[in-house]
């Protein structure tokens, strides 16, 4: 397998975590690069659903070593929890096949707290990786904490005490009522759990990749469109999920052969922002239901719309995306007719270019005739309706990038190689 990197192309949960484990089978590294513990990926192995939050997916295969890249923020109290509820379940977690930089910042109980008092305007999840990333790029004060100050007793808890100092100036600004920060249970706690997490502690996560240089997969969380820089702002993640990220994030700079871009077959966003193309009605809801579009780390609901190939072109060129997988077809199913958005346009105008802002875009639509069949057993592409691979084959055409598989059912095995 030559390098491979797997990049969502719209605002996360396009089900990247499902390919991730498919195309594990030939890595023998898999790199998480960015993101923190808001978002997940969800496996179904022989009808068993494992949800991994921080840890990358190839920790559901024997003989496959896990990296957890310097910008991925981690919360290492949920991280322990994780590895528990994998080990509960038969999988194997050791320090030989999961690595974590030690230059990894940690998300701590003041982060979240912050993250519920002052986010949420833009639908942030609570758990704390926005203010995470305000420690890290803010350096002087309130300066972040990392792995490696785990070594250093002393160092650590001058840098808790001053986080906790701001935290909780911070709180009483938002709202006099809430709850403080303990600077001595924060850094008792961390001290607790030391032993169990360094272990797990790599100090030179760029030699151990480029030791496998040929046969890496590297993963990311949220979509394109969730890119601090190219997103949707400031309804964002606070990191980078695009291609960029991938160096920033590892410290490396690998050459990619493969930047497969994971491709919904309709669109989904969840929190708040804009969304051209949501489904406010009946048709939303079957979609929802049948794709059962809640978020693997916090459960919230989905909102849904049919699929929008101008912010998919969008991003291609952003990441240069040179294969597509195409997951969840088997959720349109119901449908009679099927709606794909082509461009927008906006006070009478069509847009030519994917706009900073897309609050007040409309979208245009080509209808397409659905296929009113259960496709969930199909596994070669002569199995799929008629109506249904011409689908395919619009969205292909008009992305210019060749679609290699669909999906069309959670498992692994619900899966067609079109290569």
């Amino acid at each position: 397998m030559s390098n491979t990197i797997v990049i969502g192309m719209q605002w996360g949960d396009e089900g990247k975590g499902k390919d991730v484990d498919i195309l594990t089978e030939e890595a023998d590294v898999v790199v998480r690069y960015q993101g923190g513990g808001n978002a997940g990926h969800t496996v179904v192995i022989g009808g068993k659903k494992y949800a991994l939050h921080l840890i990358p997916s190839g920790i559901l295969r024997k003989g496959t070593l896990n990296i957890i890249g310097n910008n991925v923020v981690v919360n290492p109290f949920r991280l322990l929890e994780e590895i528990k509820d994998l080990q509960n379940s038969g999988i194997e977690v050791t320090p030989k096949n999961l690595r974590i930089s030690d230059r990894s910042h940690l998300t701590l109980e003041y982060h979240e707290l912050l993250d519920s008092a002052g986010g949420k305007g833009i639908g942030v999840t609570g758990r704390g990786i926005g203010p995470t990333y305000f420690s890290k790029v803010s350096r002087s004060f309130p300066t972040g904490i990392r792995f490696c100050d785990l070594y250093y007793p002393e160092l650590l808890k001058d840098k808790v005490t001053e986080n906790v100092n701001f935290t909780n100036h911070m709180l009483s600004f938002y709202d006099a009522n809430a709850s403080m920060c303990s600077s001595r249970n924060i850094l008792e706690q961390l001290l607790g759990i030391k032993d169990d997490i360094l272990p797990f502690v790599e100090p030179d996560i760029g030699s151990l990749i480029l030791a496998h240089d040929g046969s890496l997969l590297y993963e990311g969380a949220q979509g394109t469109l969730l890119d601090v820089d190219a997103g949707t702002y400031p309804y964002v993640t606070s990191s980078n999920p695009t291609i960029g990220g991938a160096f920033t994030g590892t410290l490396v700079h690998p050459h990619f052969h493969n930047i497969i871009g994971i491709l919904k077959a309709y669109t989904t966003r969840v929190g708040n922002g804009p969304f051209p193309t949501e489904l406010e009605d009946e048709v939303g809801e079957r979609l929802r239901r049948r794709g059962v579009e809640f978020g693997t780390t916090t459960g919230r609901q989905r909102r849904c719309g049919w699929l929008d190939l101008f912010a998919a072109a969008y991003s291609i060129r952003v990441n240069g995306i040179n294969k597509i997988s195409l997951t969840k077809l088997d959720v349109l199913g119901e449908e009679d007719a099927i709606e794909v958005c082509f461009g927008y346009s906006r006070d009478g105008g069509k847009m030519i270019h994917f706009p900073t802002y897309i609050d007040r875009c409309k979208p245009m639509y080509v209808e397409l005739p659905g296929w009113k069949r259960d496709i969930s057993g199909a596994r070669k592409p002569k199995e799929l309706p008629k109506n249904a691979r011409e689908y395919i084959d619009y969205i292909q055409k008009f992305l210019g990038v060749q679609i290699v598989r669909v999906g069309v059912g959670p498992g692994r095995e619900q899966t067609i190689e079109f290569q």
